[in-house]
Formats: structure tokens, sequence, C-alpha cells
């Protein structure tokens, strides 16, 4: 498996049976390098997304039209991203697990917000935010926190899924901070390898992974953290 920093939330996950990108904002994010979107929408198979925030649905529906690839979401997610043109949708709510060849997609709770507003000012609910566990056939299980705080019910994550992998937001602000998302990985979670994210886009959330990683000191987890359009091979 590898698994590309996009920027922000957005991964590209290579395996030998699929192409998936996460959470896939790119215009518009100050992080993103122009030069990797060819790549990561070459052969493309999937997209998810965790919630309805225009800096996690990003360039979907373009990226969509042009590979052809299927777009999972919560349910009021994909009944607005089909009234834009996209018509390979997988809609699902939280709990429900969702085959998609190669691999499953689990959505888990998350701490958070989900809408969208309009040019006229009005804000339209998208559904609940989500984490999303994904279960490969011959690969890692790989958990996707989407945007959240700490929550006590991220034990149940673990015991139901067991994840190895586990992308985490740290930036502070809108998610929890670095601090707390050791925490959270420390207490309830067994992960082998933790990749932060939701850092070091924009001003107002923190820059740096640095608080993150003297939280995991001493945990067994291996803290991964390539630069953006850098991967990391499970």
């Amino acid at each position: 498996m590898n698994i590309k920093w996009l920027g922000h939330s957005a991964f590209h996950i290579e395996t030998a049976k699929a192409k998936i990108l996460i959470d896939p904002f790119f215009t518009g994010n100050p992080a993103f390098r122009d030069e990797e979107r060819k790549a990561a929408t070459a052969g493309l198979t999937h997209i998810l997304l965790t919630h309805g925030h225009g800096d996690h649905v990003g360039d979907t529906v373009a990226i969509a039209k042009e590979t052809g690839a299927t777009v999972l979401a919560n349910f009021d997610l994909c009944t607005w991203l089909g009234r834009q043109g996209i018509s390979k949708l997988e809609p699902g709510n939280t709990g429900g697990t969702i085959q998609l060849g190669s691999f499953t997609a689990t959505f888990v709770n998350a701490l958070h917000s989900s809408a969208q507003i309009t040019d006229d000012g009005v804000s339209h609910s998208l559904g609940n935010a989500n984490g999303l566990v994904l279960h490969f056939d011959d690969e890692p299980t790989l958990y996707h926190m989407g945007d959240t705080d700490i929550f006590s019910d991220m034990a149940l994550v673990q015991e139901l899924h067991e994840p190895e992998i586990g992308i985490v937001p740290i930036g502070d602000r809108f998610t929890m901070g670095g601090a707390v998302a050791a925490l959270a990985c420390q207490r309830y979670f067994k992960f082998n390898t933790a990749i932060p994210c939701h850092y070091g886009s924009f001003p107002i959330i923190d820059q740096t992974p640095e608080t993150f990683i003297a939280g995991m000191d001493g945990a067994s987890t291996l803290v991964a953290t390539p630069e953006v359009g850098g991967a990391v091979t499970l």
C-alpha cells in the first residue's frame, strides 16, 4: 500500500487493485502542488468523502466527471453531488459498510459539522461528518478520522475494526489539536502507523506536527510525517 499526502486532509491511496482519493481538496488548497494532480487522478477508481465542507469535497465533481471514478459519501452529500451531475455514487451513513470491489468502507462517527454555503449565503446541511475505515483484501486496515475531536467511542472503532493505520487530524481550531490527537491515539488505538493531517495548509491552523509528535513520544506507533506530495509505503 502506498499512501501519498496531498496536503490538508487529501490522500491518494494505491493498492494492487484500487486507486483511491480521500477528500480531494486541490483547487484553493495552499499546500497542494498542481503538478501532483495528473498522477493523483490517473487510473483513479474511487473518491471517498468524509463530510461536506468545501475543503474536503474539493475537486470531487470535476475529478469524478474526468475519471469516471465511483464516489462514496454520506447519503445527503451523495444526493447533492448527484445534482452536480455525478452518476456513479455509493451513498451510506454512520455505521454502514459498503463493498467497493477489493475493499470495504465503513462510516464511523466524527465530531464535526458538514455543510455548504451557496451563493445566496444560505448554509445547507450535507449530513453527518464521518470517519472512514477501509478494510482491504490483502492490505492493512486504514482509518481516516475525517475532521473530529477526541471521543470515547473511538474505543469501539478500535474494538470493531482494529485499524493498523490511522490518518489523524491535528491542526486545532476546527479539529482536535496535536496533544489531544496524540491522547486519542495512545488511549484508544493500537495503530502500527499514524499519519497526521489537517495542518500546514491555512495560517489559522497549526503549521507543524511537532505537538503531535511530542505527544506520541514513547508510543509503539510509528508517526509518519511525509512532506506534501510525499508517500508512506506499507
